[in-house]
């Protein structure tokens, strides 16, 4: 088999939400950078080996703005991830500012603070879902573990309303939506709107939270102008949460699909889960397309060459199962020797988060495994419907276990 000459469309059929398309390990080995055509219709470049997406993840040569952003390619319907932000001449100082802003927030000292706050919601989540067990002998994981718990920590972090998270929720669910486009922008509206008014209600009395702490930043440099601060506080609410909640449904899965490496959580949870997480973060990235970049300048790469405001997709995906980086690529394995992965990106823009969504898959597993040992997938995974947002996930995921 081989690569025909016209271009590929995304996104790549899918045998289930575990594997990938077959087609990756062929485009790995024979066309690291190939062209392809977006769900949108518009060209762009799929860079699917670990080597040129790692390189492309720290180069400044590629970038999310465009130089004419109305001509950019757009790598989907989504109100999430369409086309190019930012300004093309301050994107790196942009950037640099939005890192200095949000570092402290995202410190390892926070997350340690806030761990005893999650073990407490997930213990309550999990008495809930025991409750619900008994009395139905099936219960949904998604829904009553891995969507809330992320939402809920997001919001307790940047400083939204316990009362509003149902809205916020819900505005995120269809902004993320890739099928319904229209529905996606309206809800990304509502959603700045929604940022808007919460901003200014907080304005009187800043907290101790991230948002606050965003106001008072805007507030002292005018070089950060109300719109990106907006902008930036609805990047972190959505980005937050949503690709936490799909990497416990999919850990989940990885693990019952793998019983040996979850008995060996049951038997050392606490030992065992750093482990699980990495094997999680690596296997797990969700959706089905990639991370959206612009080239700033003309690049030759891996004998291809780019040219200036070129789109390029870079799959995670399928730089996280190279074969020449790891070894049985596709097996999930906590044991494995090479703990190096791309799950949080690389360089300068690797993920602030990275340490929030750590520590809630770290106390979601290991809970897991201390209370629910015999936990197993009341459905195939065959059978599990993929959620239908750019983040990609189950939309459902049914579980259950013997009774004590």
């Amino acid at each position: 088999m081989s690569i025909a000459p016209e271009r590929l469309q995304l996104p790549l059929p899918r045998p289930n939400v575990l594997e990938l398309a077959p087609l990756y390990s062929l485009l790995r080995r024979e066309a690291p950078i190939a062209p392809v055509t977006t769900p949108a219709g518009d060209p762009a470049w799929l860079v699917t080996r670990f080597e040129e997406v790692r390189l492309l993840l720290g180069d400044k040569r590629f970038g999310r703005s465009h130089p004419a952003p109305e001509q950019a390619s757009r790598i989907s319907t989504a109100a999430v991830q369409d086309g190019p932000t930012g300004d093309f001449e301050t994107e790196e100082a942009d950037h640099a500012r939005m890192r200095r802003l949000l570092t402290p927030a995202f410190s390892a000292k926070r997350m340690r603070m806030l761990s005893d706050h999650m073990g407490q919601l997930v213990d309550g989540y999990l008495d809930r879902l025991v409750a619900e067990h008994d009395a139905a002998g099936v219960v949904d994981l998604h829904q009553g573990l891995a969507f809330p718990l992320p939402v809920a920590m997001i919001c307790r972090l940047l400083g939204v309303p316990e009362a509003d998270r149902e809205l916020f929720a819900s505005l995120s669910e269809r902004m993320a939506g890739t099928a319904i486009g229209e529905e996606a922008h309206r809800a990304r509206e509502e959603f700045f709107r929604y940022m808007i008014g919460l901003i200014e209600t907080k304005r009187p009395e800043l907290g101790e939270d991230v948002i606050s702490d965003l106001v008072r930043a805007q507030e002292a440099d005018p070089a950060f102008d109300y719109e990106q601060m907006v902008r930036l506080c609805v990047g972190l609410l959505f980005a937050g949460h949503e690709t936490t909640v799909n990497r416990i449904g999919l850990g989940v899965l990885f693990l019952m699909t793998n019983r040996s490496h979850w008995d060996a959580l049951v038997a050392d949870p606490d030992g065992h889960v750093d482990a699980v997480v990495e094997e999680v973060m690596r296997l797990g990235a969700p959706g089905d397309l990639g991370l959206l970049r612009y080239a700033r300048e003309d690049v030759d790469i891996a004998g291809v060459t780019i040219r200036r405001g070129d789109a390029l997709v870079l799959s995670i995906n399928a730089a996280n199962r190279d074969a020449s980086v790891y070894s049985d690529a596709e097996t999930f394995d906590p044991d494995r020797p090479e703990r190096t992965h791309l799950g949080f990106g690389h360089g300068a823009h690797f993920c602030i988060g990275a340490s929030l969504a750590r520590t809630e898959l770290k106390v979601v597993f290991a809970a897991l495994a201390k209370r629910l040992p015999d936990l197993r997938l009341a459905k195939d995974v065959s059978e599990l419907e993929i959620r239908a947002t750019l983040t990609g996930g189950v939309s459902e995921l049914p579980v259950t276990w013997r009774s004590a």
